[in-house]
């Protein structure tokens, strides 16, 4: 397949090109290195400079497309959240875990934005997933938030992920340019459909692959697609409503006031004051 056969695809076929680019450059690997693992981690070039600002331009149209697609619901859920996470990290919450602000641990930032959630109305839960060791694939888990909300158009409930870190999942030490660039592109906190997500990660980790092949690296089994799939795409385990609780609301410090004011109680008869008896 060659360059111009990637450029003139129709926009009506958007949703298939993402996988006809990452076949293209696995086939290519695959001829490179015939021992290959099936991901294509051959060394070498993959084209001249026409071909790679083709392929990055195609990947900067699907992520946008990706990302920029959205459901009356998935506004309304993203709203709810992007208020609840920017709540969240101007008030000083008490971790429930440690003695810590819940901003400051994903644990809790999780439970604090499901509870929220809840609270708003939607059905939210605390998510994880977690997968095997296969030959693809190293074993795992994950943990993230998600919304399950009727669809307007069938019985099907429609379920919306969110990812509060979803930009750090691919960010990369040594990464080109044009990599670093549609890292900076992504959303932080990811707000949307399973299948948009599975488009977006589709073609991040097509680019990274890429990236790392120029730069003669070695791709690392965590980042590729098997692996960034399971994360958000394996059946996950919802907790229920009503598990511990995300946070306190007093302010940070609260909890060191009082662990001093209990010391200082503890010490106040070592040094009783004389009382007359009358």
């Amino acid at each position: 397949m060659g360059t111009e056969t990637v450029r003139e695809t129709s926009l009506s076929s958007r949703g298939s090109l993402s996988d006809l680019v990452v076949g293209f450059f696995e086939e290519i690997e695959g001829n490179a290195n015939p021992e290959s693992d099936g991901e294509g981690e051959g060394e070498g070039s993959i084209g001249n400079d026409a071909e790679r600002k083709a392929f990055w331009e195609t990947q900067r149209q699907l992520l946008h497309e990706a990302l920029s697609k959205t459901s009356s619901a998935e506004k309304r859920i993203r709203a709810a959240t992007e208020d609840i996470v920017r709540t969240m990290r101007s008030e000083d919450l008490i971790c429930s875990c440690s003695n810590r602000t819940v901003r400051d641990c994903r644990s809790c930032s999780l439970r604090h934005v499901a509870d929220r959630l809840r609270c708003a109305g939607f059905n939210s839960a605390l998510c994880q997933s977690k997968w095997r060791r296969s030959p693809d694939i190293l074993s795992g888990e994950h943990s993230y938030v998600d919304v399950v909300a009727e669809s307007k158009k069938g019985p099907a409930a429609v379920r919306v992920v969110i990812e509060l870190n979803f930009r750090a999942e691919f960010e990369m030490a040594r990464a080109s340019g044009e990599y670093s660039g549609l890292v900076a592109s992504l959303p932080e906190v990811f707000v949307g459909k399973a299948e948009r997500l599975k488009s977006a990660v589709k073609v991040m980790c097509a680019a990274a692959k890429k990236c790392m092949k120029d730069n003669k690296m070695h791709m690392a089994p965590w980042r590729k697609l098997k692996y960034m799939q399971a994360k958000w795409l394996t059946a996950p385990q919802r907790a229920a409503p009503g598990f511990a609780p995300a946070a306190t609301t007093e302010p940070a410090g609260t909890a060191e006031r009082r662990r001093k004011m209990r010391a200082s109680l503890l010490t106040f008869d070592l040094h009783p004051t004389a009382v007359e008896v009358v």
